[in-house]
C-alpha cells in the first residue's frame, strides 16, 4: 500500500508512472513519456553518447519535480528506476548511472529476461486466465513472453532486435527500398521463428497477442488518426494483419520529412516506426495469431507492482 513512481529508461524513450496501490489495486496519477534516444549510436559503438545521456538527465530532472510535487511527509513516493536494453548494451553504463545519481535517482539496468517478466506482470492484469502472447517491442531490444494471465510467465525471451537496432543496421533508404525492408523481415523471422517452434512443442497455444510499448501504441494513433492522442481509446485496441500491414506500407513507402507530418506519429518516433511496425508484423505471423490487443499497462505497471509486494 503506498504511493509509488517507476521511471523507465529505454532506448527510444524516457517514461515515468505515478500511482497509488492500495487492496484494489493501482490508481494512475500520473504518466509522462518523452523521446529521448538514449541508445543513438549503440548498436554500432557500444557507448552511450554524452549527448544522449544529458538528454536522459534533463528529462529525469523534469521527472523528479514531478514527483517531488505528488510526495509529501504524510505520503512519500517510492521510486523505482530502469534502464533496458541500450544501457545494458553500453560499455558506459556505469557513467550513466553516476550522472542519474547526481538528480538523486538510483539507476538499476535490468537483465532481458527481468525486463520480460516486468512487462508480462503489467500487461497481463486485464487478461486474467488466457493464453497470452505478451510482446514488448522497443529501441534495442524486443521481449516476447508466454504465459497465463495473472500467472508467472511460462517462458521469456529478450531478442536484440528492435526499432532503432533494425533501422541503424539495414533501412538505411529514404524511403528504405524494398531490399532492406526484406532483409529486416528476415532478421526478424530467422530470429524469432525458433522461439515459437519451441513453445510450440511445449503444448502451449497463445490465445491473445498482447503488444505494449510505443510502437504498438503508434500503429493505433496512426491508423485512427489521433489528435490529441487518446489513451482510452488506445488500451485494448485490436489490430488486426491487415491493417498493420496497410499502415507498415503507408509509412515505408515515405520519406522521412513526410512521415513526420502524418497525424498520430509523433515527429521523433517518425525515423524509427517502419522497423518497430515491421518487428511486430514478423512476430505477429510467427505467432500464427491474426491480431493483437494494445495494452497501455506494461513494464511500467509491472514495476509499481513489484515494488509495492516486495519483489522488485
Amino acid at each position: 500500500m503506498g504511493r509509488y513512481a517507476a521511471i523507465d529508461i529505454g532506448t527510444v524513450t524516457c517514461r515515468l508512472f505515478i500511482a497509488d496501490v492500495d487492496e484494489g489495486g493501482l490508481h494512475e496519477l500520473v504518466r509522462r513519456s518523452s523521446i529521448v534516444n538514449l541508445g543513438e549510436g549503440v548498436d554500432a559503438t557500444g557507448v552511450l553518447k554524452p549527448q544522449a545521456m544529458e538528454r536522459v538527465r534533463a528529462c529525469v530532472a523534469q521527472y523528479q519535480e514531478i514527483i517531488e510535487s505528488c510526495s509529501s511527509p504524510e505520503c512519500p513516493i517510492a521510486l523505482t528506476a530502469v534502464a533496458t536494453s541500450a544501457s545494458r548494451d553500453a560499455e558506459n553504463a556505469d557513467e550513466f548511472a553516476r550522472i542519474l545519481a547526481g538528480e538523486g535517482v538510483q539507476l538499476s539496468v535490468i537483465p532481458g529476461t527481468r525486463e520480460a517478466a516486468l512487462s508480462f506482470m503489467g500487461a497481463s492484469c486485464d487478461f486474467v486466465g488466457e493464453r497470452l502472447l505478451v510482446v514488448d517491442s522497443g529501441g534495442g531490444s524486443t521481449e516476447v513472453i508466454a504465459g497465463v494471465g495473472g500467472e508467472d510467465p511460462l517462458v521469456a525471451h529478450s531478442f536484440d532486435i528492435g526499432c532503432r537496432r533494425v533501422t541503424e543496421r539495414l533501412l538505411a533508404g529514404d524511403p528504405p527500398t524494398e531490399e532492406e525492408l526484406q532483409a529486416a523481415r528476415e532478421l526478424c523471422q530467422r530470429n524469432f521463428q525458433p522461439f515459437f517452434d519451441r513453445l510450440a512443442d511445449r503444448g502451449f497455444v497463445p490465445e491473445r497477442m498482447v503488444a505494449v510499448a510505443g510502437t504498438a501504441t503508434s500503429v493505433v494513433s496512426v491508423h485512427e488518426a489521433m489528435d490529441p492522442y487518446d489513451s482510452s481509446r488506445v488500451h485494448g485496441y485490436c489490430v488486426s494483419r491487415d491493417v498493420l500491414q496497410r499502415e507498415t506500407r503507408r509509412l515505408a513507402d515515405m520519406t522521412l520529412e513526410q512521415r513526420r507530418m502524418v497525424t498520430g506519429l509523433q515527429p521523433d518516433r517518425a525515423p524509427v516506426i517502419v522497423a518497430g511496425m515491421e518487428i511486430l508484423g514478423q512476430v505477429l505471423d510467427c505467432s500464427g495469431l491474426g491480431s493483437f490487443t494494445v495494452s497501455e499497462s506494461d513494464i511500467l505497471q509491472g514495476i509499481i507492482m513489484a515494488a509495492s509486494s516486495g519483489r522488485m
